[in-house]
């Protein structure tokens, strides 16, 4: 059957409802009753959020309770975001879902589930046994209880740009409606900004290592990894170790901001009247936002390079290495290797994004017998190992783009554009050429990966984050 019953029909249920739930019978059900009530109905626990939902979105009156009245009139809103809900879950419009229409949605997602997978979702929520889920089973499953079967998936396996590396092109977070009701949002960004800072700070010497490289090794000075902190190191101290690493924290929060409001007007764009994205179009939004990021912070990008690379007593400071590029050299100085950046943001986020499905996929065909959640150590381990492959497809481009910057700061070099300097480093020296500086860059990727993750999880303790707790698939 399809549609909402009639009005008198559906009072009457809600009244009985709230008498279950109310157990101590003073006419207001609270989120200790109902968490009661939904243990006795086999529910388990209610989802934070729509715990936060029944005391806000119902309750006239501040008493952290809800009247027959107001419970009648969230049920009421609660019951037509599920019809929609429904409808769109129920591709060919029968009045029923079945387990392809399941699997056609989690699909849609980038998630792939089994048939076995798929059969156990819809047993949870089948009462008659006909293997089909009708509207009436689909409201009183999903009526006090959150969205665990598709929404969590996503929630738990969210590709989070918390594991900083050292390179913003990954495709932005996702934030759910409740997060930026809450604020929730903003205090996750602030915990990833800070996280990001110290990772890059505990890492900054492996990233000038990883620059230096790339701009002065060749095959002619064979210089290596202890070459490279020896030279450093006999130039300007230990202290120079650190050089650009307080520019390149600074860009942290400005390039977050600007791909976070660009990626979700793109997505607004894209959507339309979907309800979510699917894996192509969160490549096509996060690129874009990325793009515009770039965009609009790159003369940030040339600074840290000049200033990674400078000599002891070259710049006084920011503001001095900015002034001196732009009297010698132009404002254009502020965009070379403008292009090689941009297009290395389609390989970087695309392989990243395309692994991390796969990695994800996997695992949730092989482990999730009991729960979406698939555990700290994995979620790392998949990052970790999507980011490195994005960057493995990406640093040719990425080194291209460090020499255009810091070519016209070298004496006697030759001044290339992308395509020149291209293939300048392949006649010279080969394939290997467009990989100089890759072994710093892998060996800073645990380190920063560590730091970043528990620096985050400690802030978002002291922002007062919440997170969801394990719910069964």
């Amino acid at each position: 059957m399809r549609g909402s019953p009639g009005d008198a029909e559906r009072r009457q249920r809600w009244g009985r409802l709230f008498e279950e739930l109310d157990s101590n019978k003073d006419g207001r059900v609270d989120v200790h009753e109902l968490r009661q009530g939904l243990a006795r109905l086999g529910g388990g626990n209610p989802d934070p959020g729509a715990q936060q939902g029944i005391s806000s979105e119902g309750d006239a009156d501040p008493d952290g309770g809800l009247d027959l009245e107001e419970f009648s009139r969230y049920l009421q809103e609660r019951e037509q975001r599920l019809l929609l809900m429904f409808h769109s879950l129920d591709r060919n419009q029968d009045g029923h879902i079945d387990v392809s229409e399941i699997q056609q949605s989690f699909r849609a997602l980038g998630i792939s589930i089994s048939l076995e997978q798929a059969e156990k979702i819809l047993h949870s929520m089948d009462r008659d046994g006909t293997m089909t889920i009708d509207w009436q089973e689909w409201r009183d499953h999903f009526l006090l209880h959150s969205l665990e079967n598709v929404e969590d998936v996503l929630y738990f396996w969210k590709h989070s740009t918390v594991l900083d590396i050292g390179e913003c092109l990954t495709v932005p977070d996702e934030f759910s409606k409740q997060e930026k009701l809450t604020g929730m949002w903003w205090k996750q960004l602030v915990a990833g900004a800070v996280a990001g800072a110290v990772s890059r700070t505990g890492t900054a010497p492996l990233d000038r290592l990883k620059v230096f490289m790339q701009v002065h090794a060749s095959k002619t000075n064979r210089l290596n990894i202890l070459g490279g902190l020896r030279s450093m190191v006999l130039e300007g101290g230990i202290r120079s170790l650190w050089r650009g690493n307080g520019i390149n924290v600074l860009k942290i929060a400005p390039e977050s901001a600007i791909k976070f409001m660009a990626y979700e007007q793109i997505k607004r764009a894209i959507l339309g009247q979907q309800e979510t994205l699917h894996v192509q179009e969160r490549f096509v939004a996060g690129s874009l936002a990325g793009a515009t990021a770039q965009t609009i912070i790159y003369p940030m990008e040339v600074l840290k390079t000049r200033l990674t690379l400078r000599r002891t007593g070259q710049y006084k400071g920011l503001l001095d290495c900015a002034m001196r590029i732009l009297e010698r050299e132009g404002p254009r100085a502020f965009y070379r290797g403008y292009l090689p950046n941009v297009l290395g943001i389609i390989p970087y986020a695309g392989i990243d994004l395309a692994v991390y499905e796969t990695l994800k996929n996997w695992w949730l065909q092989q482990y999730s017998h009991d729960s979406a959640d698939p555990g700290i150590l994995v979620l790392l381990a998949c990052g970790t190992i999507s980011s490195t492959c994005g960057q493995i497809a990406s640093y040719p481009l990425a080194l291209v783009r460090t020499r255009m910057q810091a070519q016209a700061s070298i004496e006697g070099g030759p001044q290339l554009s992308m395509l020149g300097l291209l293939r300048h480093i392949l006649s010279q020296e080969g394939m290997r050429g467009l990989y100089r500086g890759i072994a710093p860059n892998f060996m800073k990727v645990i380190p920063a990966v560590s730091i970043s993750y528990v620096v985050y999880e400690n802030m978002k303790q002291a922002l007062g984050v919440t997170s969801r707790s394990q719910i069964p698939l």
